[in-house]
């Protein structure tokens, strides 16, 4: 749900929570001694949940041209039983400038590892690689959480090319 706070004003003054929400929107902190990033729903740079409302800040375009998100084919998963949380290994190939890569990713609630392979994904290629247990990823599979709490992927509705951004 989001509000156009500017024609709730009344509403927005007489609640101590959006009070919380008017200080962070003006200096970027809840309170003097944690940055909004610490508060943030979801731990999320830019998003702040004030009664189960949240709110998010708006970016630019050059904020958006940072992210690199490109389409890969996966082409090798297998189980990764030394993770935390249930999760697959994937080899995806994002074509020959950005080349295979590999990453974590907890989706196990709605696909098997023969579900994956041969299948086109969306994932962001320009995160460091980060270390997971004895794995290092390189890009960040994207996905929707569903209501049971599981990760549905984001995918291209037609085939595109390995390595086509996303614009």
């Amino acid at each position: 749900m989001f509000i156009n706070l500017t024609q709730s004003r009344q509403w927005w003054e007489l609640r101590p929570d959006v009070q919380a929400l008017s200080t962070f929107l003006s200096t970027g902190s809840v309170d003097n001694d944690r940055p909004a990033t610490e508060s943030s729903a979801h731990g999320t740079i830019g998003l702040f949940k004030v009664t189960g409302v949240t709110f998010m800040q708006t970016i630019d375009w050059d904020h958006f041209q940072a992210i690199a998100l490109h389409a890969g084919t996966i082409t090798h998963a297998e189980p990764f039983p030394e993770a935390r949380r249930p999760a697959y290994k994937l080899t995806v190939d994002f074509g020959p400038d950005l080349g295979i890569r590999r990453s974590s990713a907890q989706i196990t609630d709605h696909y098997s590892t023969d579900d994956l392979v041969g299948r086109q994904i969306l994932a962001v290629v320009n995160f460091p690689p980060k270390q997971i247990g004895p794995m290092r990823s390189e890009c960040l599979v994207t996905g929707f959480y569903s209501e049971d709490g599981g990760v549905v992927l984001a995918v291209p509705d037609k085939p595109v090319q390995n390595g086509a951004r996303l614009g």
